[in-house]
């Protein structure tokens, strides 16, 4: 573990390995443990940097407004990095677009899973979906929320809980309790938006694009997928990994650390 100050903020951030740099991004319900297996996978071909967002896990949140993107590139440049592949998992896969069009030049590849887009509307099914998985729960109880967000996403609304790994659910409830925390401190601090947003711009992602999703997640993320594919000019869909839902890195990371070693430059 080492800590860097970038845009103001001191970021946490794990690194191993030599070569062409990956910058791995977690999730919103995460930190950046979930990319635990990726690490030492990648570490054997590439310099390997896996930070705790700003405000989350191990990272500081200054009462400044920044972006997440910005810190990205914050990040490389403090590390003294021209360019960098990203990897982003859900919400850091939303980072990792917006970094790619805000930064084409410092961005060499982007690897999506399970990630959402900015400026992407979810469809009613979806919010059906919340209702009947999660329901209303208080938000200042983050136990609660945790265990409902955890049922939504990482079991997926195809399985029930005993179709996981109770060490998983654990996990990712643990993690998940600390990032409600960090997105209730985020809620008071100015956080900038792409703008225009990714969702009408994925044909100007010029680097190659990999997009996959477990097929386990929701049919959302999963059109997604297919739509980044097929929008970004050097776009790959990855076929959906079976019995996987939305942290794929973490449920299956021998078919996702073979992915990204094939993909990455």
């Amino acid at each position: 573990m080492a800590k860097i100050e970038v845009n103001g903020a001191q970021l946490t951030y794990d690194e191993a390995g030599s070569g062409s740099a990956v910058v791995l991004l977690h999730a919103g319900i995460a930190d950046r443990r979930m990319w635990r297996a990726q690490l030492p996978a990648l570490a054997a071909r590439h310099r390997v940097i896996v930070p705790d967002l700003r405000g989350y896990g191990d990272s500081e949140l200054p009462p400044a407004p920044f972006a997440h993107h910005d810190d990205v590139i914050g990040l490389l440049d403090a590390l003294g990095l021209d360019r960098a592949a990203l990897v982003g998992c859900s919400f850091g896969g939303k980072v990792a677009v917006d970094t790619a069009l805000a930064y084409p030049a410092r961005v060499s590849a982007v690897a999506l899973l399970g990630a959402p887009v900015s400026g992407n509307e979810w469809s009613e099914e979806t919010e059906q979906l919340w209702e009947e998985l999660v329901g209303d729960v208080d938000p200042q109880d983050f136990t609660a929320t945790a265990a409902g967000e955890v049922r939504f996403w990482v079991v997926g609304p195809s399985r029930k809980p005993a179709d996981v790994d109770p060490e998983l659910i654990r996990f990712a409830e643990e993690m998940d309790r600390r990032a409600l925390a960090a997105e209730l401190a985020l809620s008071a601090v100015e956080v900038g938006e792409l703008d225009p947003p990714a969702i009408d711009r994925l044909g100007e992602l010029g680097m190659p694009v990999l997009a996959g999703a477990g097929a386990d997640d929701l049919g959302d993320i999963r059109r997604l997928a297919d739509r980044i594919a097929a929008e970004a000019p050097h776009g790959v869909r990855l076929p959906d990994v079976p019995d996987a839902a939305h942290l794929l890195p973490l449920e299956k990371p021998e078919p996702v650390n073979a992915a990204l070693l094939d993909f990455l430059p």
